[in-house]
């Protein structure tokens, strides 16, 4: 059988180009499921607008370093229902299982009309699958990167990857997710949930081995503080970008269901890190003045989501 699904990058709130590939790919499988209305909030009530994972050294892995296998709870707090298959490292064992699972959900979410949400297509970040070929058993992609087959049509390049290598490529983990339908829960229960995952993860309750939460900041700034090379690499664009795009579906999350304070706060917050980006893509980051600017941007939304944590913690929610 065989089954190849039109899906876009096209319609996805991207503020910067480099909206975390996790939250992106969610956000566009579930555009194209029958739950589009969530398509931005779950963005925010997977708790993902909030995350921020940051290494000394500015490796763009720091990304990819939290618990994977934690997707399938954080995302059904936005109210949607999903199946999730992975493996870490040190799991051979149970590759092929986990991998023939794997398979079965994607071709099930695919027949659906879904595509299914992966880590490592293309490149080592989340992608999405969007068509198989039994035949040849293939599978037909839409890696982060993907560039347009026509700069004037809304159509994409499609990679072609085996259904052998899925979980087995760069980084050889497997990590699929594909959502399956919509629960009961209702806004102010998915509000609830929101709060409380966005307090946990910027107090430092979800594991990572990095600087994460509200101790992102201070380790990016220090770098612009400290290191002008790391200052003006593409890696420091890449933190910025990253993380910039992610701070406006807090905002309008928050604008939408009526918190106005925290609305207002991270809209502040995005507004700071934007422009920090800017500032970095258009500047020479090895000046002091430069770097002194961006890093008292950072300070800004620092301050704005330290005074958040506090808001969203006296809602006693």
């Amino acid at each position: 059988m065989k089954k190849q699904l039109n899906i876009s990058w096209d319609g996805i709130q991207d503020a910067t180009g480099y909206l975390f590939s996790f939250a992106k790919s969610l956000s566009c499988a579930v555009k194209n499921s029958s739950w589009p209305e969530y398509a931005e909030d779950i963005v925010a009530t997977s708790g993902f607008a909030f995350r921020m994972w940051v290494s000394a050294d500015l490796c763009p892995s720091a990304t990819s370093i939290w618990s994977f296998d934690c997707q399938k709870p954080w995302v059904e707090n936005g109210g949607l229902l999903c199946d999730y298959v992975g493996r870490y490292w040190n799991q051979e064992r149970i590759e092929k299982e986990k991998r023939l699972e794997a398979i079965r959900n994607v071709k099930s979410s695919i027949d659906r009309g879904i595509p299914a949400i992966s880590w490592d297509i293309g490149v080592p970040e989340w992608g999405l699958i969007t068509g198989y070929d039994d035949a040849i058993q293939m599978f037909y992609t839409l890696p982060i990167n993907a560039e347009k087959a026509d700069p004037t049509s809304s159509a994409y390049n499609t990679v072609e990857m085996p259904y052998d290598v899925l979980g087995k490529r760069e980084i050889p983990i497997l990590s699929v997710l594909t959502i399956t339908g919509k629960s009961d829960k209702t806004k102010e229960d998915i509000l609830h949930g929101t709060i409380k995952l966005a307090v946990n993860h910027l107090k430092g309750g979800e594991w990572c081995d990095n600087a994460k939460g509200l101790d992102a900041y201070p380790a990016l700034i220090r770098i612009f503080e400290e290191n002008p090379g790391f200052a003006a690499s593409w890696n420091a664009e890449y933190f910025l970008g990253t993380y910039g795009a992610l701070k406006e579906y807090a905002y309008k999350y928050f604008e939408k269901v009526g918190m106005i304070e925290l609305a207002e706060i991270y809209k502040a917050v995005f507004n700071a890190w934007m422009e920090a980006f800017k500032i970095k893509t258009n500047e020479d980051a090895t000046a002091a003045e430069v770097r002194e600017r961006i890093a008292s941007l950072l300070n800004s939304a620092y301050k704005n989501e330290e005074e958040a944590v506090k808001v969203m913690e006296s809602l006693a929610i």
